[in-house]
């Protein structure tokens, strides 16, 4: 978990170049863009860039979000960044949720061999990704106060997506909700990504979930997608930008609080799996669902079902990051595909009951 996941083949002085003449004439003056590089402890799907851009002795701090080209192994057959765009700016408008603010959407793949968009850089930390936050660093070193009010902030952020007035047509650019709609859809992405080699302990998962169908899986909201304290930058232990909303969606609530939880418990295991602590009761499902429905009146139901559900969709995105480090040599593949569940014990765990 300490070796940096490749994300782009793209080279990041053409890169520069061309992101300065794009700017130039999207703004139709001088600009000068410079710094330009790339995170390294966080996201594994989107290409990301950090750069400054200089405009009559001022200068900003912007990210670009970029689809990943076909060499570099994507890890979702599609890219809808104008939604992704459409949705934070929402998110932020309508429901109070400090998503960075939008700038610029560019559909055009020539000026960088891809849509993409701009948006706003925001100070802070992160909890990180590589090496993960459960190993090291400002929140594995915080009081436990400190991390429960981080706790209870994050859920609010939650709570606030899905109780914002949201009408049909601010939710339209996502398509059709609802939990089913869900579940097809992640079917299609299995399909997709591990049909050509069938992971035997996913479609189990699918299985399972089949059998255990919520008789009223509840309301639809616009559910965040990915839903975690690796998506959201913190000042002082307080939520000031919340990133990431390529997996937005419309479904039930239940879909964003299982996946705040499962991603935690799933750091939260590659720290016990070396005998190292990690951060014991932080993120558990009784807290993060208690605080829930104080802020929302909502009582979140078949938390064992959305759980997996969690465990599965994180497991059809890992092994397809998998896959990616050995299309590029960085790893052998294994003799047995279930072994490209990272989580593969967690998960087996949860299908014994």
């Amino acid at each position: 978990m300490t070796e940096e996941l490749r994300t782009s083949t793209r080279d990041l002085d053409e890169l520069r170049h061309r992101l300065d003449a794009w700017l130039r004439r999207r703004i139709g003056t001088p600009v000068a863009v410079s710094e330009l590089s790339r995170p390294s402890s966080n996201g594994m799907s989107s290409e990301t860039l950090f750069f400054t851009v200089s405009l009559q002795g001022r200068h900003g701090r912007c990210v670009a979000r970029l689809a990943p080209s076909a060499e570099a192994v994507p890890v979702f057959p599609s890219y809808d960044l104008r939604a992704q765009f459409e949705i934070m700016r929402l998110a932020r408008e309508k429901a109070g949720v400090p998503a960075p603010r939008t700038l610029w959407f560019e559909p055009d793949p020539a000026p960088l061999g891809t849509p993409f968009f701009v948006m706003e850089r925001l100070d802070g930390q992160v909890p990180p990704d590589v090496l993960p936050y459960t190993f090291e660093g400002w929140l594995l070193d915080a009081a436990p106060a400190r991390r429960r009010a981080l706790q209870d902030a994050t859920v609010g952020i939650v709570a606030a997506l899905h109780d914002a007035p949201f009408t049909a047509d601010d939710l339209g650019v996502l398509g059709r909700g609802g939990l089913r709609a869900h579940m097809d859809a992640q079917r299609a992405y299995y399909t997709w990504a591990h049909g050509e080699r069938p992971i035997p302990l996913l479609e189990r998962a699918f299985d399972w979930l089949e059998a255990h169908w919520p008789g009223d899986p509840g309301p639809d909201v616009l559910s965040w997608g990915d839903a975690r304290i690796g998506n959201v930058v913190y000042d002082d232990f307080t939520p000031v930008g919340v990133l990431d909303w390529e997996m937005a969606a419309v479904g039930p609530r239940e879909l964003d609080l299982a996946w705040m939880i499962f991603l935690h418990r799933f750091f939260r295991d590659l720290t016990e799996a070396l005998n190292m602590p990690g951060i014991p009761g932080f993120m558990e499902r009784d807290a993060v669902c208690q605080k829930y429905r104080e802020l929302t009146g909502y009582t979140p139901k078949n938390m064992d079902f959305y759980e997996l559900y969690a465990a599965l969709r994180h497991g059809i995105i890992m092994a397809r990051v998998w896959q990616r480090r050995i299309h590029f040599g960085e790893q052998p593949r294994p003799d047995d595909p279930d072994d490209l569940v990272l989580h593969r014990p967690t998960l087996e765990r949860m299908l014994r009951g």
